[in-house]
Formats: structure tokens, C-alpha cells, sequence
């Protein structure tokens, strides 16, 4: 008669045991939970080989030519869950209604000269459809990435990104009420699609919606896009508003790159571990020089609304470039 062998039962998140310690409260609600990323499988989710969704993540994720042994080695920096990012930006929510707020008492509005409120419709409040499109860019990116841990930065990522609009969006009706001559919240629609402003940046971004390799998606959004949108329509603008006493404009973007040096934080992350399997560098580096022309021809457009400030498109591009050669790539 064989003997019958006595399986050990698995601890409480064996996955995590090989660091041979209690495992955090973020690896705990964070890692290895996608049940569709089974190693070699033809069929991510349970269903036949040639459905559709099936067939797309095999080949835009699965198939990507950016790999690595293990994607859910990847850790975020900042070690956000859900609960922590809601505190997080909790605070930064109350920050900024507290800026509305003064300034609204203060009848902050009413001192901006009606030139640079005929620049806020056009330069500043349609960002709301450009936020949307990081969000939405965000989204598919949390969907299609290959490790829980990095869709949950991209979907806090695209939470930033739907705040920042929110915010844009309480800003063009307080315009409104103080400028209601200057088209807010009539013609931001048209500026988006039509005005030469905006032309680049549109460009970028629905092109961008349509890269559907994961990867390829990460490097434009947060390698490339993110970066020149940062730097002109948060920072560039955001000195302008300064040099125009739009305080309230210039400190909201203050409090928008908070967030945007946190989405760099956890991309620089990435790649550094992208970077340690070979031939990733070189799949990286030609997604961005694919995407850098658009970017900069988006911030040349932008940036030329802003007549009174020369160097703005220089001094964003040169920034974005920095950010990436910190990369390493």
C-alpha cells in the first residue's frame, strides 16, 4: 500500500511569501489579483480561444514587444490602495475648494482684465475635453496592463485626471457668472475642435486613444503626452495667469502637478524595471521617438496662443525632454 503524502496547506497569501515577512497592507490589496493574465494562455478570460476579447488581449498585451518574466513585481512607489488615495486627496480636495472659496469671497474674477478672460475660454476651459481624454487614456491602460499593481496606479491616474476636469469645469461656470460675453461654457466645444491652439494637442491625444499595444500606450501617455501637457497647459499657463493676477489659476495648477509628479513618480518606476530585461530599452526608446514630434508640434501650437510669454514652448519641451532623460533611456 503507497503512502498517502500530507500536503502542507498554502499560508494566507502565499504569493507573497517569498519575502519571508508580513506582507504589507498594500501588497495585500494590490498584488497578483488579475485573474486573466495566466502565464502561456491562449484564452485569457474562460471562454473560447476566438472570441474577440480574447483575442485582443492576447495580442495587445500578451503580444506585446515590451516584456518582462514578472509585470506583478511591480511595485508603486507611493504604495497607494484606495482607501489611502481618497485620504490623500481628500486633503488635496479640500485644498482646492478652499482656494474657490477665498477667492470667490474675495471677487477674485472681477479684477482680471476682460483680454485675459477672452484668453481663459480659449486657452483654459476646454481642457476639460483634454482631461477627459487622459482619463480615458488612463482607463484603457488600467484595463489592458498586465499587472493589478500597475492598473491601479493608472486607474488613480485617470481619477486624477477626472478631478482635474471637474475642477475646470467649476472654474468656466464661476467665469461664466463674472464674463458672460466671452462664450464660457458655450463655446469651449468649438475651441477644442477648431481653434489652432488646440490642434496639436488634439492630434496627440486621439491618435494616442487608438494605440492599443499596452505598452505602446504607457510610453505615449506617460512618457510623452502627460509630460507636454504638464508642462505647457498646467505650468506655461500657469505662469501666465500669474503675470495677470489669476491667482486662483495659477496655484490650482500648482496643486495639478502634485499629482502629475506622482503619475511620474510611479512611470519612472516602471520603466526602471522594463529597462532590466533586454531589448526593452530599444522597444522604448522608438515608441518615443514616434510620439516626441507630435508632442512638441502640440506644445509649439499651444504655447504660440501665449503672446506674452516668448520661451513658453521652449522651456516645456525642455522639461519633458528632461523628465525623460532621467529614465535612463
Amino acid at each position: 500500500m503507497s503512502e498517502v503524502e500530507i500536503l502542507k496547506p498554502l499560508k494566507t497569501w502565499s504569493h507573497l511569501a517569498a519575502r519571508r515577512r508580513k506582507p504589507s497592507e498594500y501588497e495585500i490589496v494590490s498584488v497578483s489579483l488579475h485573474y486573466n493574465d495566466r502565464p502561456g494562455s491562449a484564452a485569457p478570460y474562460e471562454l473560447d480561444t476566438n472570441l474577440f476579447m480574447n483575442r485582443w488581449y492576447v495580442q495587445h498585451r500578451n503580444g506585446s514587444p515590451l516584456k518582462h518574466a514578472d509585470w506583478n513585481a511591480f511595485r508603486d512607489p507611493d504604495e497607494l490602495i484606495y482607501r489611502t488615495y481618497c485620504l490623500l486627496q481628500d486633503g488635496q480636495e479640500t485644498y482646492v475648494h478652499g482656494l474657490f472659496d477665498q477667492f470667490n469671497e474675495r471677487e477674485h474674477d472681477k479684477a482680471l482684465s476682460p483680454l485675459w478672460a477672452g484668453t481663459l475660454a480659449r486657452l483654459y476651459t476646454p481642457a476639460r475635453y483634454l482631461f477627459h481624454t487622459i482619463q480615458m487614456a488612463s482607463a484603457y491602460l488600467a484595463q489592458m496592463a498586465p499587472a493589478s499593481t500597475i492598473s491601479n496606479v493608472a486607474t488613480f491616474q485617470g481619477m486624477d485626471a477626472f478631478r482635474w476636469l471637474s475642477h475646470t469645469a467649476y472654474r468656466t461656470k464661476e467665469l461664466q457668472a463674472t464674463f458672460p460675453d466671452k462664450g464660457f461654457c458655450i463655446n469651449e466645444r468649438t475651441y477644442w475642435e477648431q481653434d489652432p491652439a488646440w490642434q496639436g494637442i488634439r492630434e496627440l491625444m486621439e491618435k494616442l486613444l487608438v494605440a492599443y499595444d499596452w505598452a505602446e500606450c504607457f510610453t505615449a501617455l506617460n512618457l510623452v503626452a502627460k509630460p507636454a501637457i504638464e508642462e505647457c497647459v498646467l505650468r506655461q499657463l500657469g505662469n501666465a495667469g500669474r503675470h495677470h493676477g489669476d491667482l486662483t489659476l495659477s496655484l490650482l495648477a500648482d496643486a495639478q502637478l502634485i499629482d502629475a509628479a506622482r503619475h511620474r513618480r510611479w512611470a519612472t518606476a516602471l520603466v526602471k524595471m522594463a529597462l532590466g530585461t533586454e531589448g526593452n530599452g530599444d522597444v522604448i526608446r522608438g515608441w518615443v521617438a514616434k510620439w516626441t514630434p507630435l508632442a512638441d508640434a502640440a506644445v509649439d501650437a499651444y504655447c504660440a496662443a501665449l503672446t506674452e510669454s516668448p520661451e513658453a514652448a521652449s522651456n516645456a519641451k525642455e522639461a519633458a525632454e528632461k523628465f525623460r532623460q532621467s529614465l535612463g533611456i
